[in-house]
């Protein structure tokens, strides 16, 4: 893929990840620490909002597919609506025209459910443009690394701006990035419109067709490595704020620096990720990064007050870890649906449900552990040393657990069984 052709796919990356800084990251503590909620509260809360938006990432998918099967002219215009939703979800999320406990919690159910599905779709219709160009595995993983590692430029600027920033700045750059984007994607490449020749499918071929990527062993298999690799990364973008600002005692613009390295470091390093996939292969580049990522999180759960440098470190690490969950687990799934023949076909249903096991991923993190945190004495701006203890084991110790379970069924499902079959 050319220079050129990856800005103008990649580039709807970075608004869509920079719009996960505020919702995923920065909204949990702004709704617990500014606005008063309870924590458990806000853990709940989350939890049910991103199991209602799991659930409908499949029948997005099936919409994506219909999408694609009609005209890429449909996908577009679908694509810019999608975009114009989330800018206004947004700015309902984060000015919120109501007071007191329940009103606010009924609030931030409604902007987040409008805002997520919003962001879902714009999210689906995109890897299913990636997916649909085709390619091996080398090619894949640029594709990838396009969208991916754009989308860390996102991240950073989100850094950046929504946590040291007003959400009026967040939000207008947000607005911008998604106009520049939805306009750089009419000069993108277009995926070859194969699907178009298909019979449009009744209701009940629709609802095999949603079902099918579920029945296929590869498939299944392929999902539980990414969730148990998704909850280890989403329970630190969870508990970041909480963990940096309560145990580390670190301030704003030290946050705002600690995730720019990280996520500086993640896109610095997918060039390397990519060529490290061309020597061992996608299984074993994801491995590496699996357990360079338990390296990192086992040693942040024994920091303390002020080690700000030691994290500092860390978070260049962990992200150079965090740049091959980007570049391979999308690449291998790409790969699977070209060999099931269904690109073109009905990727849009694979990517829904992978998308439903990203969701899954952030609600099982925050609607576990933040309540978690709570019962076992933890709250916002807490000092006791017991407490913020538990919150660095929790913040450290429960991702290297969770890594090591995805490394091993990463090891035992793919790579040993390919071995045997060599």
């Amino acid at each position: 893929m050319a220079p050129g052709d990856g800005l103008a796919y990649g580039l709807m990356g970075l608004p869509l990840a920079f719009a996960a800084i505020p919702i995923y990251v920065v909204m949990p503590h702004y709704y617990a620490s500014d606005l008063g909620l309870p924590l458990a509260l806000v853990g709940a809360l989350l939890l049910l909002v991103r199991l209602m938006d799991a659930g409908v990432e499949p029948l997005l998918g099936r919409l994506s597919d219909h999408l694609y099967r009609h005209s890429i002219l449909a996908v577009m215009w679908v694509a810019g609506a999608s975009a114009l939703l989330l800018g206004l979800g947004m700015t309902g999320l984060f000015f919120p025209q109501t007071r007191g406990e329940t009103p606010l919690a009924a609030w931030m159910v409604a902007g987040l459910l409008f805002t997520c599905l919003a962001h879902s779709q714009l999210i689906i219709s995109h890897q299913a443009w990636g997916v649909r160009l085709g390619g091996d595995a080398v090619q894949r993983s640029r594709i990838v690394a396009w969208r991916e590692g754009l989308g860390l430029v996102g991240v950073i600027t989100a850094s950046a701006i929504a946590v040291n920033g007003s959400p009026h700045n967040t939000l207008k750059v947000l607005a911008l990035a998604l106009l520049f984007a939805w306009l750089a994607l009419w000069h993108a490449p277009r995926p070859p419109a194969m699907a178009r020749t298909l019979p449009p499918a009744g209701k009940a071929a629709g609802a095999v067709l949603l079902w099918q990527p579920l029945k296929e062993r590869p498939f299944r298999r392929l999902l539980a490595v990414f969730l148990f690799n998704g909850i280890a990364g989403a329970i630190p973008a969870a508990l970041m704020l909480f963990f940096a600002q309560d145990r580390l005692q670190a301030s704003s613009s030290q946050v705002a620096l600690f995730l720019v390295l990280y996520f500086v470091s993640g896109a610095l390093s997918m060039p390397l990720w990519v060529r490290v996939v061309r020597r061992l292969g996608l299984e074993r580049t994801w491995r590496a990064g699996m357990l360079l990522a338990v390296v990192c999180f086992g040693w942040v759960a024994g920091l303390g007050s002020g080690q700000v440098a030691a994290f500092s470190i860390i978070c260049v690490l962990s992200g150079a870890a965090l740049g091959a969950d980007l570049v391979v687990p999308g690449a291998l799934l790409g790969l699977l649906i070209e060999r099931h023949g269904a690109q073109g076909v009905r990727d849009g249903a694979y990517l829904g449900w992978w998308n439903l096991a990203t969701k899954l991923n952030l609600a099982l993190a925050a609607g576990v552990t933040l309540p978690l945190l709570q019962w076992l004495g933890y709250e916002p701006g807490s000092q006791d040393p017991h407490a913020l203890r538990l919150l660095a084991w929790t913040y450290g110790l429960l991702p290297c657990v969770l890594k090591l379970g995805a490394a091993w069924l990463l090891h035992r499902l793919f790579i040993a069984s390919h071995s045997t079959e060599g």
